[in-house]
């Protein structure tokens, strides 16, 4: 079978598609073959030896995926051959091959089943984005509906954080860079698009908001845009780190925190057990369904332009990027 291969932690480049054996599902394990597979920043990082995983190489990378299942290894009685499945959440694609490959084995546990009215592209790479932002939007407990600010808000995590905070009762508000992307957040949910490269984006906001402040902040993004971020945060504002694309943040003052009682906290669905995940998986669909919202795809790749792929994925897409595997 096809896959991607990763022979040095030295970036995307160290990439190549090759042949290899196919796998066998293990003790409590299936063989998926997988349709579709989504990106993720991740696995970026990882190719580059930022990440703390560092498995053995050659790695296969990829995350999210959906797929049949082709095959089923002992003891495995509630997903059968032939059965459509999406995975959740686990180690394919961090301590074990994953899903930038023609079929992959994992665990039956962290398969789930696609919900209804979903595309095949929709449930490919969902679950991780989705399952981020809802940890992003709760790890700080139930929070009464109150303004939740996005930065990096047209990509995946960002997406996925204004769907589910529109979900969830509260006034969003995303920053993009782009006026189509904007015009595009507004009709997923944002009340609020502004622009972070504008110098005037803070007062502009406390002018939407007549006066009022941030309640939690979703931030994809880091760099120097994390202290205005800071800024915009009410008594008691919270802060839900979940990327740093543009870098560390230069000279943050941390007395900015004090009067306030402003807090940070760090995203990081991998402490999820198996159990939590599903049970956030099945929040976020009962939400999403609620809301009338699903996924956004922004564009699909041929298997053999994974590297585009990547390519578009380091521009900044609107929604996710995928590989069509099977057949591409």
């Amino acid at each position: 079978m096809r896959a991607w291969l990763l022979d040095k932690f030295e970036g995307l480049s160290a990439l190549r598609l090759t042949d290899i054996p196919e796998p066998a599902p293990g003790p409590g394990e299936v063989v998926l073959e997988v349709a579709y597979a989504g990106l993720n920043p991740a696995d970026r990082y990882l190719s580059e030896g930022q990440y703390p995983a560092k498995p053995p190489l050659p790695h296969i990378p990829g995350r999210d995926a959906m797929g049949t299942v082709v095959r089923v290894g002992p003891g495995v009685s509630d997903v059968k051959v032939g059965e459509r499945r999406m995975l959740l959440r686990g180690e394919a694609g961090v301590s074990r091959a994953g899903t930038f490959a023609e079929r992959v084995a994992v665990p039956a546990q962290t398969l789930v089943e696609i919900p209804k009215g979903w595309g095949d592209e929709e449930a490919s790479g969902a679950t991780l984005v989705y399952l981020t932002a809802y940890q992003a939007l709760t790890q700080w407990g139930e929070l009464p509906p109150g303004v939740v600010l996005v930065t990096g808000a047209s990509g995946g995590v960002g997406v996925a954080s204004v769907q589910l905070a529109r979900a969830m009762g509260h006034k969003v508000v995303a920053l993009s860079r782009s006026e189509e992307k904007g015009k595009r957040l507004r009709e997923l949910g944002a009340d609020i698009v502004l622009n972070p490269e504008e110098t005037s984006w803070r007062k502009r906001l406390k002018d939407e908001l007549a006066g009022g402040r941030v309640d939690l902040a979703i931030d994809n993004i880091g760099g120097a845009l994390f202290s205005q971020v800071i800024d915009t945060l009410g008594e008691h504002g919270k802060v839900s780190v979940v990327g740093r694309l543009a870098g560390p943040a230069p000279q943050f003052n941390t007395a900015s925190l004090f009067f306030r009682r402003i807090r940070i906290g760090g995203v990081a669905v991998g402490t999820y057990t198996n159990q939590e995940s599903r049970a956030a998986w099945g929040k976020i669909v009962e939400r999403m369904n609620g809301a009338g919202a699903r996924p956004l795809v922004d564009r699909v790749y041929a298997f053999r332009q994974l590297p585009e792929a990547f390519e578009r994925l380091k521009e900044g897409p609107m929604g996710k990027v995928l590989v069509k595997v099977k057949g591409g």
